[in-house]
């Protein structure tokens, strides 16, 4: 076995010892006994399995229970909270209207969370803005889906979202009113205000504005892994905004603290013209230099001897000038923008909103778009059900469960980039064998796979995202192939190709038609007749997809052809 398939293979066993549900922590080592550090070892826990819980014996008492001091609307307000901080993965169990160590402790959980004071008594402030996201979530609708779908912490985001709305309104009648008007869907709220600013100023409403062309950009601009917003006001066409040889720009860079802004003047402005670091910017200027060429002298003639007559001859043509003397621009060449789904998905959230909803099998006319759509709210989905499953994983903190997934990168380099190389057959039938080597339960595979995969969604990070979806799907979870042809249609972490990426939604549909679980959006079965019209439009007028990838008998030119000597004559 060489070294390469040795490493693969214990980062795979590693990877699902250190998940795997039930089991105590215990030293990880490879096959040539080295210590294994690519995925185990730190983790070292498991997933809580709750029928390895022991079970309390109680001690039934005849004494009657002292009348509660609580009143029924106390109670009915604190059944709410419970509920809220169980939607949000906060768990207490099942709502009771009391509020136990266990809820003290879901509490706890979710100030640290929000950056509140680790308390465990809620301020009034403090369950405001949980009951009212949890509200939010239950009414549904564009806004929330569209903060699920997008926000790097999944159905948590809804928490932020509403913080962000109370720290940026005002309170009126009880409610609260964003000032100079709501939030634009997928913008953060500092950002919306400057948009509603600029509108103001441009004779423009702000829903028609955030649809200009290059108006809003994204980018990483300061490499801190998300997203940042330069607002360009040219597009605009306003001289409020514009002078004669340049426009407003604003720029806003993302920290720790939030959304820090820089403003400029710039012409036709693009991220790569700004150079960042943490929340400051400066702007770029590019160089230019101009190299003029001189003729070389020539030699004088010489003088004529007095009274020789000379005869006088044409004044020749001037030769025209070598590409020398042409002035040469060495003109500095912006850095390629930065492609990542948070940032991805912040761009299709807004052409959602202004487009009044998501693309559906009876409206599609942009096939990426629609793409698009899913792939962020199965984004949201994914990040959100492995942070669940996370948060039951036993002695490692979110940080180091980061630093474990990290090792899938190397480890499956090779079945990653079989996937713009190999047929769809071909690589699923790698992703099982690799995934078969590790000799672990499927299902321990499965569970590190959907904890990795939301940590990806999360840390902007598609190799380990492709790396998760493999595992899922190898292990046999294979709709979770869908991730694939987002990711192959979109040209995130690996090369655009829309074709091979229609055959991957054509494998999770049709393992979703043999009885197989949707894992994304399970409520929304339309959802599959949308990938499936999509994949369609991809390749049309390709070679037709197959109804089912891996079901396809090979092309008879795949297989070996012999010519058979015709037998001799039996000897008499």
């Amino acid at each position: 076995m060489s070294d390469s398939r040795l490493l693969s293979k214990t980062a795979l066993v590693l990877a699902a010892a250190a998940f795997a549900i039930g089991s105590p922590a215990a030293p990880a080592r490879a096959d040539n006994g080295l210590v294994g550090g690519i995925i185990g070892g730190i983790i070292g826990g498991a997933i809580a399995a709750e029928s390895n819980k022991k079970r309390k014996t109680t001690t039934r008492s005849t004494r009657s229970k002292p009348a509660s001091s609580v009143s029924s609307a106390t109670r009915a307000a604190n059944r709410d909270v419970q509920t809220a901080l169980n939607t949000f993965g906060f768990p207490v169990g099942t709502p009771d209207g009391s509020l136990g160590p266990k809820s003290r402790t879901a509490i706890t959980q979710y100030q640290v969370f929000m950056g509140y004071p680790a308390t465990g008594q809620l301020t009034e402030v403090e369950r405001a803005i949980l009951v009212g996201a949890w509200q939010k979530s239950m009414i549904g609708g564009m806004a929330v889906s569209t903060v699920v779908a997008t926000h790097p912490q999944g159905i948590r985001g809804l928490l932020a979202n509403e913080r962000d709305m109370m720290a940026n309104g005002m309170a009126v009648g009880g409610g609260t009113m964003m000032v100079g008007g709501s939030a634009l869907a997928g913008l953060p709220p500092e950002i919306s205000a400057v948009v509603y600013e600029i509108a103001q100023n441009s004779g423009l409403q702000a829903q028609q504005l955030v649809q200009k062309a290059g108006f809003i950009q994204l980018a990483d601009m300061n490499a801190d892994g998300r997203t940042d917003y330069l607002l360009d006001t040219s597009a605009t066409g306003s001289d409020f905004w514009c002078g004669p040889e340049s426009c407003a720009v604003r720029v806003f860079v993302s920290t720790p603290e939030g959304f820090r802004r820089n403003d400029f003047q710039a012409f036709e402005a693009t991220p790569a013209m700004f150079s960042c670091t943490g929340g400051a910017c400066i702007k770029s200027e590019a160089t230019t230099t101009m190299v003029a060429a001189t003729p070389a002298p020539q030699p004088a003639a010489p003088a004529p001897d007095a009274g020789t007559m000379v005869a006088a001859t044409p004044t020749p043509a001037p030769a025209p000038a070598p590409a020398a003397a042409l002035p040469v621009f060495n003109m500095a060449q912006p850095a390629a923008p930065v492609l990542s789904a948070a940032a991805h998905c912040a761009n299709v959230s807004m052409v959602s909103s202004s487009a009044g909803g998501f693309v559906t099998e009876a409206s599609l006319t942009d096939p990426l778009q629609a793409v698009g759509e899913q792939f962020c709210l199965a984004r949201g989905y994914a990040i959100n059900d492995g942070q669940e499953l996370a948060a039951k994983v036993i002695g490692a903190t979110p940080q180091q469960i980061e630093a474990q997934c990290q090792g899938l990168v190397p480890a499956m380099a090779a079945q990653v980039a079989g996937l713009t190389q190999a047929p769809v057959a071909d690589a699923v039938l790698g992703a099982q064998g690799f995934v078969a080597s590790a000799g672990q339960p499927a299902a321990a595979l499965a569970d590190m796979g959907r904890i990795c995969l939301s940590v990806a969604y999360r840390t902007d990070n598609a190799e380990m995202a492709l790396d998760s979806a493999l595992i899922l799907t190898g292990a046999g979870s294979v709709p979770y192939g869908e991730l694939l042809g987002h990711h192959l249609t979109l040209g995130l972490g690996l090369p655009a190709d829309p074709v091979r990426g229609a055959e991957w939604y054509q494998l999770a549909l049709a393992a979703m038609a043999k009885g197989a679980p949707a894992v994304f959006a399970p409520a929304q079965p339309e959802r599959n007749g949308l990938l499936t019209k999509v994949a369609q439009t991809l390749v049309a007028p390709a070679v037709p997809l197959a109804a089912d990838p891996l079901s396809q008998p090979q092309p008879a030119a795949a297989l070996p052809s012999f010519t058979l000597a015709p037998a001799a004559p039996a000897q008499p």
